[in-house]
Parts: structure tokens; sequence; C-alpha cells
């Protein structure tokens, strides 16, 4: 676990320097619109603190289990209770672009398998 960096995108969200669509937060863990949405509800789920990826992430099981149960939460805010997808992109070659662990809640449409 690292301290917040000043050029990650998501520290700075998390601290409220970079202005968000924010729907919920908690001790650990903030959800906000995603600006680029893959589909009708896409939500990310970040951790407060700078992690640079899910599986560093789950070194620290009560701030992974809160970023998940803050999906849920949107989730259910958002009306998705007849299915959602959690997806967590970890690594370069997952296509992870931002390196802060995050977890997208994508919803409000069919959504296909496989995914990639």
């Amino acid at each position: 676990m690292s301290e917040p960096s000043e050029d990650c995108v998501f520290c700075t969200i998390a601290a409220g320097g970079i202005p968000a669509d924010v729907l919920a937060s908690s001790e650990h863990s903030v959800a906000f619109r995603d600006l680029d949405p893959q589909a009708p509800t896409h939500v990310l789920v970040i951790p407060r603190r700078h992690v640079a990826n899910l599986g560093e992430l789950a070194d620290h099981p009560a701030e992974l289990a809160d970023a998940v149960v803050l999906a849920r939460l949107v989730a259910t805010q958002e009306g998705l209770e007849d299915g959602y997808r959690l997806v967590a992109n970890t690594g370069a070659r997952a296509q992870q672009s931002v390196f802060h662990a995050h977890l997208h809640v994508l919803g409000g449409r069919d959504l296909t398998w496989p995914p990639g």
C-alpha cells in the first residue's frame, strides 16, 4: 500500500481535488460515475488509499470487502437488482489504464460473455 500520489487521478478524486459525480462513499472507498461509460450504468469504486491494483488490495481484506459492499450498494441504488457485472482489470495486459485499484460496476443492459 503506498501513499496517495499527486499524479494519480483517482487519488485526487478520492481527496476531493477533482470534481466527480460521487454516488456513495464509505470509510475506505468512493464510488463515482465513469466519464466514458461502457454501459447505461458504469460506476467506478476506488479505495481511498493508493493501491496499484486489485491484487494488491487483496492484501487488505477489510478494504477489499468495503469496496465490494459499496459496489453492491451502488448497484442497488441504480436499480440493477436484475444483474450487474463487477470488473477489475489488473495490469496493462488486462487493459488497466489507471494504476489505482478500481472496480467497474456495469449494468442497465444485457451483458454478453465472454467480455473480452
